[in-house]
């Protein structure tokens, strides 16, 4: 079987800003019709990268090839932009009507007015904003100015798409509605797309592969369930979620049966580490299960810890509960088991998990 082209690849680039390395990427590559989400904290690289895939950011090193072939010179640069689109934080629109800011990207490409008009209002209608073709930009909300630098860049027709943030600061009804406009569209032309977001939620839901970066550095990256579920360090294990993080030490391993020593308590899981070895225990809240009675026999779960619970917060549809089972543990209810169990700050409870929920991170030595 023939192993399927890159649409795009890095290759050994580094950014520097005031004798900084602020970006070290030895290779990125992006596949056709792949959908690519970049997350971490605030200054990680993510917004550079994006500019840099683009020559728009200076590089100290590095190469881009588009489809197997290098870009060197500026014709080359030029021709890739015309394949792409970009969807920033900020809509950025032009002091006209919504339908000359959707068909700005076609007018700087040199498409006929026919094709001009029938692609934009093919845009309009596929964000809702047919009804305001020729109302002035200047005069539109937040979420109708989102949707309206959307149509303008998937009116292009792009073969790649970039999104920095481009739902930030946005009620989540409007969110919502607009990520999945977005998707759907992403997913009926076939397009190949970067997302740069803060919002795992979104990330989750949409992509094929999730890129973690800090301090210019891709940290992990895999498809998502392999980076939520299984974090190669303590940062990615504390940025993707995992809210239960405990330092402990493998007692036994008998057929990967691990035993772990947290806190003075014995941790069940399973994994390979031998006796001795220093871990990290991560567990993710929605995989514990919180009960106000000893669950005896009716919970498979090997790991269960009398505790009380030490803090109540809220976590929109959810709550999260602070444990204290002698070690820190943190949990998700729902607000209607919350009251059905009567919970409360200082409330005595049973905590259980699976095996199989804790993943193990081996610590490195100090």
């Amino acid at each position: 079987m023939t192993q399927q082209q890159n649409l795009l690849d890095l290759k050994e680039l580094r950014v520097d800003r005031g004798g900084v390395t602020v970006l070290d990427i030895p290779s990125f590559s992006l596949s056709e019709n792949e959908f690519v989400s970049l997350i971490g904290p605030n200054g990680a690289g993510k917004s550079t990268l994006l500019l840099s895939l683009l020559g728009l950011m200076k590089r100290q090193t590095g190469s881009v090839s588009y489809r197997g072939r290098l870009i060197d010179s500026q014709a080359d640069w030029l021709d890739l932009r015309r394949r792409t689109a970009m969807v920033l934080q900020e809509p950025l629109l032009f002091d006209s009507t919504v339908f000359d800011n959707v068909a700005s990207g076609l007018k700087l490409r040199g498409l006929g007015r026919a094709e001009i008009k029938t692609r934009v209002a093919t845009y309009l209608e596929r964000f809702n904003l047919t009804h305001m073709a020729q109302r002035s930009a200047r005069k539109l909300s937040g979420g109708e100015a989102r949707r309206v630098s959307l149509a303008r860049a998937f009116a292009v027709e792009p073969e790649v798409i970039f999104f920095d943030e481009p739902f930030a600061n946005l009620d989540p009804p409007t969110r919502q509605a607009l990520t999945e406009d977005m998707d759907r569209i992403i997913r009926d032309r076939g397009i190949a797309a970067i997302l740069v977001t803060h919002d795992q939620s979104e990330a989750l839901r949409m992509s094929q592969r999730i890129v973690v970066m800090n301090s210019g550095r891709i940290v992990q990256q895999g498809i998502p369930a392999a980076v939520m579920n299984h974090p190669v360090n303590e940062f990615v294990a504390n940025f993707v979620g995992m809210e239960t993080v405990l330092e402990g030490e493998v007692v036994s391993n008998r057929d990967q049966q691990i035993v772990v020593q947290v806190a003075g308590r014995e941790l069940d899981t399973v994994g390979d580490e031998q006796p001795g070895t220093q871990v990290y225990c991560c567990i993710r809240p929605e995989n514990v299960t919180v009960s106000v009675s000893h669950p005896d026999a009716r919970t498979s779960a090997r790991n269960l810890y009398p505790g009380r619970v030490a803090e109540v917060s809220s976590m929109g549809p959810f709550l999260k509960l602070l444990l204290d089972c002698g070690f820190p543990l943190t949990a998700y209810v729902t607000r209607e088991s919350f009251a059905n169990l009567e919970l409360s700050e200082g409330k005595e409870i049973h905590a259980s998990f699976k095996a199989t929920s804790v993943h193990l991170i081996r610590r490195r030595a100090a």
